[in-house]
């Protein structure tokens, strides 16, 4: 991106040699009373971190009872709160807020030209949100534990004796915290672009995160209500989604998967503006079908809203309800289509540099196209009845979660450290890390798709023998997986000690926060204005 410097300078009165946002002040206070988006989002990094790792575990120690039949290391109770544990906190504290959260909130304003978030105290209070969430949520850790499964549902999950009130509040006040985000980027969008920064000219991660924004702020209060109805039937003992209190249970999952379904664009969408930006930097070369790629980011949250019944094929809905729901779910496989087709063909002819971040855009590539088309046949009425609640939906789910959203989000990291630390970090451990990564990932959860199609069902705690050497395949690839993350986590933190001082423009990229902010960028974000005078992928292209 092609840019001048206004004549308006934003730094004010001369600073240091060397401040920058980081060093600018100093103290623990400064931070938890800061309205930097930068300093908020590098909160947001290390809690969805730790709740990343936190539900990391939880996984591993899954896997690890699964690795043979019958009682291996906990009871069939304390499996059951694992499994619930590891979807809440992986859904709810680290895949929904790891993008727009952590990096959204860091680049969002530099990617615009603007100082900071039009509403800089919300977007701490949806940081302190987010805390308070999170903590109720882990609560059950200590008090009783939680065994509904992470949807919560009925009539089960208004009956147990487990810790249903205290992580559901957690949830409903994590909703909050995810609005105020979405409403804070939108307003951004809207209001403090840089002169010259039209909606033509915005790298397309901000695209995704106005989609995503949109999600957030529509269908979270359905989620809100949701929960709500869930707690007043556990307290009061209405009915409304009981049935031995005159309720109905597929009331709820209507309620229910009419946002957990956008929820899911709200998880990838992110991930999928970041791999616009990671293929057209490292390629560099012109994004493919720019306004393609922008407005499928659009359908793909207009549509979103249209295809929660697929979930439900089974609940007994009327056959012409389950038709349409299963159209409605190709359709919104259209437009992740066209994103992919854009993607690859930006790749065709660009100079390719198989550096880190390229690295987990080219995994990411692989996986989510895995994830997208086995969707289609659980989107299938016919297929879908005998793969239904089977390890086949567990390996779908965790190749378009994992395999895009986490995959995304790590070639994210790694594109941005340089950005946010000032530091650069070891690319040959990250080419180790990612091939562990790649691997871990497609033995850990491709063989699930094989023990679906044999009939294995999703959740169980004990099964036949004949699953065994799957399931055990599956768990000695989550252990490659653990390695690779504990291998990122090492050069990554070694990085901030000892790594070599980040260039402003490591990778040559052409948006703003490679052209005009410092690594790491000063308080302001930009020593003067930006005028935006190109589009953010204006590359000297050349064949490789």
């Amino acid at each position: 991106m092609s840019v001048i410097a206004a004549d308006d300078d934003l730094e004010g009165a001369p600073r240091p040699r060397g401040t920058n946002y980081i060093n600018a002040e100093r103290g623990i206070v400064s931070w938890l009373t800061t309205v930097d988006h930068k300093r908020i989002g590098l909160m947001y990094l290390g809690s969805v971190l730790v709740a990343f790792a936190l539900g990391g575990f939880f996984a591993l120690l899954l896997r690890l009872e699964l690795l043979s039949p019958g009682h291996t290391i906990m009871s069939a109770n304390q499996y059951n709160q694992a499994f619930t544990l590891h979807g809440a906190v992986m859904t709810f504290l680290f895949i929904i807020p790891s993008i727009p959260g952590a990096l959204g909130n860091f680049l969002v304003p530099i990617l615009l030209g603007a100082k900071d978030v039009a509403f800089p105290r919300l977007n701490l209070l949806s940081l302190y949100l987010y805390w308070i969430g999170a903590i109720f949520t882990l609560s059950s850790i200590v008090t009783g534990g939680l065994d509904t499964g992470w949807t919560f549902y009925v009539p089960y999950a208004s009956t147990t004796n487990t810790s249903v009130l205290s992580v559901t509040f957690g949830i409903f006040v994590l909703g909050f915290s995810s609005v105020l985000t979405g409403l804070n980027f939108i307003v951004t969008m809207h209001k403090l672009r840089a002169p010259g920064m039209t909606w033509y000219r915005m790298p397309l991660i901000l695209w995704s995160l106005y989609a995503t924004s949109i999600v957030q702020i529509l269908a979270t209060p359905v989620l809100a209500i949701t929960l709500l109805l869930l707690m007043a039937e556990r307290v009061f003992h209405i009915g409304i989604f009981d049935p031995a209190l005159g309720g109905d249970p597929v009331l709820y999952q209507h309620f229910f998967w009419f946002y957990s379904h956008p929820a899911v664009y709200i998880m990838i969408l992110p991930g999928m503006g970041i791999i616009s930006e990671l293929i057209a930097v490292h390629a560099q070369r012109k994004i493919f079908g720019y306004k393609a790629i922008a407005f499928s980011s659009v359908a793909i949250a207009l549509v979103g809203f249209l295809v929660w019944g697929h979930h439900m094929f089974v609940s007994g809905q009327s056959e012409v309800a389950a038709t349409i729901f299963s159209f409605l779910t190709f359709i919104v496989a259209v437009p992740s289509g066209i994103k992919v087709f854009n993607w690859v063909s930006t790749l065709y002819g660009g100079s390719i540099k198989f550096t880190a971040p390229m690295l987990f855009a080219m995994c990411f590539l692989f996986l989510f196209t895995i994830g997208g088309l086995t969707g289609l046949f659980l989107g299938m009425l016919s297929v879908d009845m005998h793969l239904h609640d089977t390890y086949f939906v567990v390996a779908h789910f965790h190749y378009v979660m994992m395999g895009g959203t986490v995959t995304a989000f790590l070639g994210g990291l790694h594109h941005w450290w340089p950005k946010m630390t000032g530091r650069m970090y070891s690319q040959k451990l990250a080419a180790v890390a990612a091939a562990l990564y790649f691997i871990g990932f497609n033995v850990t959860f491709f063989s699930q798709f094989i023990l679906g199609t044999r009939g294995m069902p999703r959740r169980y705690y004990n099964y036949l023998d004949q699953f065994q050497p799957l399931h055990a395949f599956s768990t000695f690839g989550s252990w490659l997986l653990g390695v690779g993350f504990l291998l990122m986590l090492y050069y990554l933190l070694k990085s901030l000690k000892s790594g070599a001082i980040a260039p402003q423009n490591p990778w040559g990229g052409k948006s703003l926060e490679w052209t005009d902010a410092a690594s790491p960028p000063v308080t302001e974000n930009f020593e003067h204005r930006p005028v935006v005078t190109e589009g953010p992928y204006e590359f000297n292209e050349g064949k490789s």
